[in-house]
């Protein structure tokens, strides 16, 4: 549904240039929700502003819906926006109107007649959960509230893509988890495609079919969330199940382990220890509901350096779970 190729965005200025998109590749599914974390500055809200040309990148490939972006005419690119939406983090809403004006605003400026947009901004309400407030303005309703006017009026145009900028990062917890939940909902629904911006972990670990992690304008990893998190070394995985240092002591193996859905119920560290006759000793670890499925890591510490404990490791991998060895001090070890 959107492909992007080699995108690259530059910025100058006052004799400085900064690059906020530096060669980046994506390619997110019909109907998947796709994440794009990264920290401040790492390029990601300038890469979706490219996805819909509010800002043009200098160099590569924008495709969306089977179109290439960079291609259309002026009459044909505002024809192709119209099926993509967009939330803000902010909100963005007019003051001065209703919530049903608001939701209304890009359906006057599309020139739908009157009666059909007053049953649109019915529809969409309804579908958002905003009935009840039609009549009241953006300075008498919760943030939450807002975000959901925001949503409501980013799919009046009936788009089958969604563009997310931070849309719960000034939300509280319990909102946060509504607005994802209609999300996915909407997703499901309406069969969009959701590209979401974030800083958030917990939005990935809720919603996320697919995600990317971006740094210094460029994408460092990329895939399924379940790929990712399953990855030896991955970025998400340790994010998400964040760890102690691995201090690997001589004489000791340092291993993190891997378990999704029936493996998660398995007692491995106990069947490891009661056929091998060894202690096993548990350093940390996490297990997280991710996409529906229960996803953990554990960090365990094996006796004996790592060549001692290749049937060990092997046990666990044949148990379905993904190993990752750390390497003693000055040594390397394969995973």
């Amino acid at each position: 549904m959107i492909q992007i190729e080699k995108l690259r965005k530059t910025y100058r200025g006052r004799g400085r240039e900064l690059t906020a998109v530096d060669g980046v590749d994506l390619s997110v599914r019909e109907g998947e929700i796709f994440g794009v974390l990264g920290r401040s500055g790492a390029g990601k809200s300038t890469l979706l502003r490219c996805v819909n040309l509010l800002e043009r990148p200098d160099e590569g490939r924008i495709e969306v819906a089977g179109r290439d972006l960079l291609a259309l005419s002026g009459g044909e690119l505002r024809a192709a926006r119209q099926g993509i939406g967009m939330i803000h983090q902010h909100f963005g809403l007019l003051s001065s109107r209703t919530v049903a004006g608001n939701v209304a605003f890009p359906l006057e400026v599309m020139g739908v007649p009157r009666a059909e947009r007053a049953a649109r901004v019915d529809e969409l309400l309804d579908l958002v959960g905003l009935t009840e407030h039609a009549g009241a303005y953006p300075a008498q309703i919760s943030g939450g509230q807002k975000q959901r006017v925001g949503i409501a009026r980013a799919l009046a145009g009936r788009p089958k893509v969604l563009l997310s900028d931070e849309a719960t990062s000034a939300l509280d917890p319990e909102t946060t988890a509504s607005i994802l939940a209609l999300l996915r909902d909407l997703r499901d629904r309406l069969g969009l495609t959701v590209l979401l911006i974030t800083h958030e972990m917990d939005v990935v670990k809720r919603i996320c079919d697919s995600a990317a992690i971006m740094r210094d304008g460029r994408v460092v990893e990329s895939g399924t969330v379940r790929e990712l998190l399953l990855r030896p070394g991955s970025e998400l995985a340790r994010d998400l199940f964040p760890l102690p240092a691995a201090d690997v002591r001589p004489g000791t193996t340092v291993v993190d382990v891997t378990f999704e859905g029936d493996a998660a119920d398995r007692p491995f560290v106990s069947s490891l220890a009661r056929t091998y006759a060894i202690d096993v000793n548990i350093l940390g670890g996490a297990v997280e509901e991710v996409g529906g499925t229960r996803i953990g890591r554990l960090r365990i510490e094996l006796p004996g350096d790592p060549d001692l404990n290749a049937a060990q490791l092997a046990h666990l991998r044949e148990a379905g779970l993904t190993v990752e060895v750390h390497p003693s001090p000055g040594t390397e070890v394969a995973a």
